[in-house]
């Protein structure tokens, strides 16, 4: 809670007498739906303007479908570097036996062609 009243995405609460935080039931609410929105991969920034959208400025539900569309591009661009990265490394550690003296693998990483072929899976 501390790391999003420095970010400025929540204030910080009011203080009981013995210093303990007092949040509010609005707070409360405001850092449910920061939890939330870090769950499903959103940044800082991006929920500092989902809390910045209230129906009374005028934000439409296509503003927030938009950037929702932009960070599920996003995903699915990680999703294909981490397939094509799992495919590489399986190719990598399927060369390798056990109780052999050279790994493959290592050779493999350490010659001078394994950028060439690490870009043909990556």
């Amino acid at each position: 809670m501390r790391y999003y009243e420095r970010r400025g995405v929540v204030g910080a609460p009011g203080r009981s007498a013995a210093g303990r935080r007092l949040y509010s039931n609005d707070e409360i609410a405001r850092l449910r739906f920061v939890k939330r929105c870090r769950a499903l991969g959103f940044s800082i920034p991006t929920i500092r303007i989902f809390l910045s959208m209230t129906p009374d400025r005028g934000q439409s539900c296509a503003e927030v479908k938009a950037m929702a569309g932009d960070h599920l591009r996003e995903i699915d661009r990680r999703i294909e570097s981490l397939t094509t990265l799992r495919s590489a490394l399986r190719r990598l550690s399927e060369s390798c036996d056990a109780g052999e003296t050279n790994c493959p693998m290592l050779d493999e990483l350490m010659s001078d062609d394994a950028d060439a072929r690490a870009g043909e899976t990556a």
